[in-house]
């Protein structure tokens, strides 16, 4: 067995469901969330352009989406992803959300949202932004907030996939390998800390665990 064989045997994580077919479903290539949301991304700024919207105010509203990703991604990962319910079965429940992220950390086709939870959830905020911003500037709010979302995916493979060379991608990966390895209760943004430091949730650094 190669070296290379081995390390995918090591990271591989189990299944989820009994079911192969859910199985199926619940590991995903790193490039499906690029292929699904690059082309719903171009058809948001076609509807925005169709209906009069100007590029400078296209450019603001995307950049406000981007920003409204990141607190949602702040949000999503500390009540959602780390929600652990009481009742029966909650632990499995844990689990599948993302308990087996914590657990095997590494597996490559479970480190991008598959799509049957991120295109209901894409639905969802779909909704929220045109029932906020209307029509058309719906349109560029969100896809600058799927934009976010794909920084944050591919944000979040690299990190767990690579050695960061610049100054801002190790203190990025840094920031989130002591969420995995150090608290869990700290350090929930992945694509960007700053609510990590509003809410306070920010990891200790180096300096600090010598303290």
């Amino acid at each position: 067995m190669g070296s290379s064989e081995r390390t995918s045997k090591l990271a591989a994580s189990p299944d989820l469901f009994e079911n192969g077919f859910l199985n199926f479903f619940s590991r995903v290539h790193p490039s499906v969330p690029a292929l699904i949301f690059i082309p719903v991304i171009a058809v948001m700024f076609w509807l925005a352009a169709d209906r009069g919207a100007s590029a400078l105010a296209m450019v603001g509203l995307t950049v406000a989406g981007m920003a409204i990703w990141t607190f949602s991604e702040y949000w999503l990962h500390r009540l959602l992803f780390h929600w652990q319910p009481k009742f029966k079965g909650g632990d499995k429940i844990n689990f599948i959300i993302h308990g087996v992220h914590h657990d095997h950390p590494n597996d490559p086709m479970r480190l991008v949202m598959p799509p049957a939870a991120s295109l209901p959830l894409a639905v969802i905020f779909f909704g929220a932004f045109m029932l906020v911003f209307g029509s058309p500037a719906g349109y560029p709010a969100f896809a600058g907030f799927l934009v976010g979302y794909l920084i944050y995916d591919y944000t979040h493979y690299y990190v767990h996939h690579f050695a960061p060379k610049s100054s801002m991608g190790k203190k990025v990966r840094e920031h989130h390998m002591r969420h995995h390895f150090q608290d869990h209760h700290y350090g929930y943004g992945v694509s960007s800390p700053v609510w990590d430091y509003v809410f306070r949730t920010v990891p200790r650094s180096k300096k600090s665990d010598r303290d």
